[in-house]
C-alpha cells in the first residue's frame, strides 16, 4: 500500500529505506494523476515486498518537488539507495509503469 510522505517524513522513509522507492508526484485536481492513482495502488500491493510506494502531494509538499526538478505531473521518481536512478513524467499504463520500476530499480 502506497504512504503518503511530507517533509518531516521524507528522510526516514524515503531517503533512508532499505527497499528501493517509487514515488508518485501527483495533484489532486491533476486528471492524468487521477487516473494513475488506482494503478500506482495495485502495483504497491502486488511488488510490496521488493519496493516502497509513496505519494507526494505536489500542492502540499512544493520543496520535494522543486529539489527534484519536478515542473509536470504525473511524476514518477525512482530513489535507491537514498539516490534518484530516474524520473519519469505522465500518464502510462500499468504494464508500462512496472516494466520502468524494475529497469529502473532491479
Amino acid at each position: 500500500m502506497a504512504i503518503s510522505v511530507t517533509s518531516d517524513s521524507f528522510d526516514q522513509e524515503v531517503l533512508h529505506s532499505a527497499l528501493p522507492v517509487v514515488i508518485d508526484v501527483y495533484a489532486t485536481w491533476c486528471g492524468p494523476c487521477k487516473m494513475m492513482a488506482p494503478l500506482f495502488e495495485e502495483l504497491s500491493k502486488e511488488l510490496a515486498e521488493s519496493y516502497k510506494f509513496v505519494k507526494i502531494n505536489i500542492d502540499e509538499e512544493r520543496d520535494i518537488a522543486v529539489q527534484y526538478n519536478v515542473s509536470s505531473i504525473p511524476t514518477f521518481l525512482f530513489i535507491k539507495g537514498g539516490n534518484l536512478v530516474a524520473k519519469e513524467t505522465g500518464f502510462m499504463n500499468k504494464e508500462v509503469l512496472k516494466a520502468k520500476i524494475t529497469s529502473h530499480l532491479g
